[in-house]
């Protein structure tokens, strides 16, 4: 086809399984899991390359062609070739079959073919294509696709991850190696390829490897003259001849492949999207959704929000907003909040109202009022209302017989609190709702519901009020725009309220997560009190401490070298200290914490001691240092409570992390002595759960020699242990608690048996036969844990006492990595979100009867099992036992839940 023919297409061909693994390496693996655990970096990854690709080159026709085994033609020819590459990492096995799900789902040709390497694939495509009249384009990390390079074969060749693509034309070919694309088959073989375990000439560089191809023409050409090249390299080259041809002949691309079809029935599809959609809400990938739907005009019926009924603006006077309340607003409203709110700074600057439909059905929501009010939604402008009617509007939003719905409403709360007001009568969260029908969904944004439940966009414009925090650009949404938030939100709520009823969830969202976002709002608004002196000293000591471990390091390596950089480390132990390789990774070495323990401990050469105690106390000065800026004007911290992030039900924190701070070392003792009680107060009070996920264990198992544990023994690791190794409890020694405190918490996590054996350092063997004696003893929590896993592969779900459920699809899977990690998902989800519940209900309780009781001390932190409270003065004995008593009695167990105290004018010393 001479450059003047007309191009009647363009054909986008990939290397499935070339650019997956070049995904793979290129995310970090522990960003990119599903909520069951499966890995998916390579997946996003290769979806993420596609999407841009599509965008960038605009295909008319595509296809995917993956390799089948390494069982080929070449494998018969030289039975070494790719003898040497390694077995595929762990975490990326089950994820070239998701690529070929998403691929199914989009509707891509997708090509395998026995016998055949995905390249030779591509390359009967490219030569076909050409021959048809297309521009080809093919994706590949493999440099032998080059050879395919013509003025209508373009290679899109990964230069970094797979983001960054090198356009390889004949012309950038010759740039970059000095050759034509037909000469690069003679320069690879000549050179060889470690990656495919082709043997090059030894002392044969790349440089005299295009010498001789530019010279002679080609390897033909060569090899006519080879008695002609002198010296050691002309040795080199006669004897090492026959494997270059057999490299020539290897990596000589087929252009002929028997496939079933043409390059013209590959066109781009316009795939279903509630398949799309299905496909990418299973794996998470929830912020691709749109980039998809565009890259490939997925055909969908996708209505916007601001066009339906009542999301019109109705005009209120700025002088009549209490009479508006009262005659629209009797029923409730859905709430959409504009302002900034973060780290417990709230800044509420308008609200858009739209009055709660009272009407069911398939149909749009009918919008009435009791009073007969206006209809439509009506955004107020807080800085522009007189007195009377913001005191109008501060009384309706404390009214508990207000039902306010809003969405994510701990951020609001922030504002509304910043202003002196509460919100009295929350009757709906849709970001809670979402989290509990679905707790391992990532995107509860308002945006991510209304695209999957309403199948609805919420106009484009200035970030929704929900995502907005502290820093964040505070102009403000036109009020279209507010409007179709609220808007959304009631529709949101009438059709997530049958979804809950169905899935018997609506206690959990009303009697739990409603009044906890409400407390933790409270206590992100109060912070808690630091020592800034303390701070800083503690930083300049740490500090000093990570220049000691430094220097000592230095005195033992004889020189300088930088101690957090992997590439150095591997150069200072493996090459000038020759310390034992640890485990091969693609960068070489491995100097991750738990190998260079290991190799401690093997050799327990000084540096490692140095290398290990400089990493420890830098992560305790970043610790100390990230505190330092978030010091408010008053002296408080306010961390950032994350209510639906763990799908166990569990709470974190960020911004600072404050369950990250160590509590069994001196040096985390140190920080947490940095924390303190503030003006105003007494003393910081302390409670926790004492083995709260073994007495909930007890509980669910049924298991009465645990129950009995629990009753008769003083410690009950030591109680159990005895049970275990058949020895009275006074001859329980350390090491046999050890392992069974390593046991029953295990279990209680979905530990298994290699599992238990590295934490204990003992023969995998050893560790079945302890598991073994363990559930002989105690028969009752074996059987438990066969149910539970039994019971969710069938109902498809785990569920807590108070109704939490966990859904774990990977449980019926084909792939053994995804089915085991959902088993160990089933063995933890009840015990741990059993644990969070509780703690959850006891927050509830205290708040409660600390405002019953007209108290003034109130909850700080919730840190795991652990409560912080900030005591008022003649208020500590009081409090000390309400909670106690609260705690305890928070949930009916078969075994008490006992609850320790502690007192302290620091949050250490308060420690117990």
């Amino acid at each position: 086809m001479s450059p003047r023919d007309p191009v009647t297409g363009r054909l986008l061909l990939l290397d499935g399984h070339s650019l997956a693994y070049r995904a793979f390496y290129a995310l970090p693996e522990e960003n990119f899991s599903t909520s069951t655990g499966q890995p998916t970096n390579a997946v996003y990854g290769f979806a993420s390359m596609l999407v841009n690709t599509l965008r960038d080159e605009r295909p008319t026709h595509i296809a995917v062609a993956f390799d089948v085994s390494r069982q080929t033609f070449r494998t018969e020819t030289f039975p070494d070739y790719k003898a040497t590459r390694a077995s595929s990492p762990e975490g990326f096995k089950g994820q070239v079959d998701l690529i070929r799900e998403l691929l199914d789902a989009l509707g891509i040709r997708r090509i395998e073919i026995p016998g055949y390497e995905a390249d030779d694939i591509l390359a009967t495509l490219a030569t076909q294509a050409s021959a048809d009249g297309f521009d080809t384009y093919i994706v590949t990390g493999d440099r032998d696709a080059l050879q395919l390079v013509t003025d209508h074969v373009t290679v899109l060749y990964p230069r970094k991850g797979v983001s960054d693509l090198a356009r390889m034309t004949p012309e950038a070919v010759e740039e970059k190696y000095g050759l034509s694309p037909a000469q690069y088959p003679d320069f690879a073989a000549l050179r060889g390829d470690p990656s495919d375990n082709l043997p090059g000439i030894p002392g044969v560089g790349e440089k005299t490897a295009t010498k001789w191809v530019t010279t002679y023409g080609d390897l033909q050409g060569l090899v006519e003259h080879v008695d002609e090249v002198k010296g050691k390299v002309g040795d080199a080259l006669r004897e090492s001849l026959p494997q270059v041809l057999v490299n020539r002949q290897l990596t000589e691309l087929i252009r002929d492949v028997p496939i079933p079809f043409g390059p013209g029935e590959c066109e781009v599809p316009r795939p279903d999207s509630a398949v799309v959609d299905a496909l990418l809400e299973a794996l998470e990938f929830r912020a691709l959704r749109d980039r998809i739907h565009q890259a490939l005009g997925v055909a969908e019926e996708r209505a916007v929000v601001t066009e339906g009924v009542a999301t019109h603006t109705v005009t209120v006077d700025p002088g009549g907003w209490g009479d508006w309340l009262r005659n629209a607003c009797d029923q409730g409203a859905s709430l959409a909040f504009d302002g900034i709110w973060g780290r417990g700074i709230g800044s509420l600057t308008r609200i858009a109202f739209q009055p709660l439909s009272v009407a069911e059905g398939d149909g749009e929501a009918q919008h009435e009022t009791k009073a007969g009010g206006p209809t439509g939604v009506a955004v107020a402008d807080l800085e522009t209302l007189r007195e009377d009617d913001l005191a109008a509007l501060a009384a309706w939003l404390a009214d508990p017989n207000t039902p306010v719905v809003g969405h994510d409403l701990k951020g609001p709360l922030l504002g509304v609190l910043a202003r002196g007001w509460t919100i009295g009568g929350i009757a709906f969260d849709t970001a809670l709702a979402a989290y509990v029908l679905q707790p391992g969904r990532r995107g509860l944004s308002l945006a991510d519901l209304a695209e999957t439940y309403l199948k609805r966009s919420l106009s484009a414009g200035a970030p929704e009020a929900e995502q907005l925090a502290l820093g964040d650009d505070a102009t403000s949404q036109p009020d279209e725009e507010l409007a179709a938030q609220a808007s959304a939100i009631d529709q949101l709520r009438r059709v997530l309220q049958p979804h809950l009823a169905e899935a018997g969830a609506g206690d959990l969202l009303h009697d739990i997560e409603i009044p906890v976002t409400v407390i933790l709002a409270e206590m992100e608004h109060a912070g808690i009190a630091v020592d800034e002196v303390e701070l800083r000293s503690l930083s300049k000591d740490f500090g000093a401490e990570a220049d000691r471990w430094q220097e000592s390091a230095y005195r033992i390596a004889g020189r300088e070298f930088a101690l957090g950089s992997p590439k150095q480390l591997q150069q200072i132990l493996f090459d000038e200290r020759g310390l034992p390789k640890t485990k091969k990774i693609k960068t070489g070495y491995t100097t991750d914490a738990e190998a260079l323990h290991a190799l401690y401990a093997k050799t327990e050469d000084p540096i490692l001691e140095c290398i290990l105690g400089w990493r420890d106390v830098t992560k305790l000065c970043q610790t100390v240092d990230g505190l330092l800026p978030l010091v408010d004007d008053t002296g408080r911290i306010h961390t950032t409570f994350q209510q639906t992030v763990a799908a166990t039900g569990r709470l974190s924190s960020t911004d600072p992390n404050l369950q990250n701070i160590p509590i069994r070392t001196d040096a985390g003792r140190r920080i947490r002595g940095c924390f303190v009680v503030g003006s105003g107060y007494e003393t910081l009070l302390t409670a926790d759960y004492s083995q709260i996920e073994m007495r909930i264990m007890a509980h669910l198992s049924r298991d009465q020699g645990l129950i009995e544990a629990f009753a008769e023994g003083e410690d009950l690791h030591s109680t159990v242990a005895a049970r275990v190794f058949d020895v009275d409890p006074e001859e329980v020694d350390p090491e046999m608690r050890r392992r069974i405190k390593a046991m029953s918490y295990g279990l209680a996590y979905g530990l298994s048996a290699y599992g238990l054996a590295q934490q204990l350092e003992i023969d995998p063997g050893e560790a079945k036969e302890l598991m073994e004696e363990y559930f002989l003893r105690f028969g009752g929590v074996r059987n438990y844990l066969e149910s539970v896993v039994a019971h969710a592969r069938t109902t498809g779900y785990t569920e807590t006492m108070l109704g939490r459920r966990r859904y774990l699809p990977d449980l019926t899977s084909d792939q053994r990595q995804r089915r085991e990690m959902a088993e160990r998902m089933a063995l933890n989800a009840p015990i741990q979100g059993s644990a969070a519940d509780i703690i959850k209900k006891a927050m509830i309780d205290v708040a409660a009867r600390l405002r019953q009781t007209g108290a003034h001390s109130r909850l700080l932190l919730q840190v795991h099992d652990e409560l912080v409270v900030e005591v008022a003065p003649g208020e500590l004995e009081a409090a000390r036992g309400m909670l106690i008593e609260t705690m305890g009695s928070a949930i009916s167990l078969d075994v008490p839940l006992e609850v320790s105290v502690g007192v302290g004018r620091t949050w250490e010393e308060a420690g117990h």
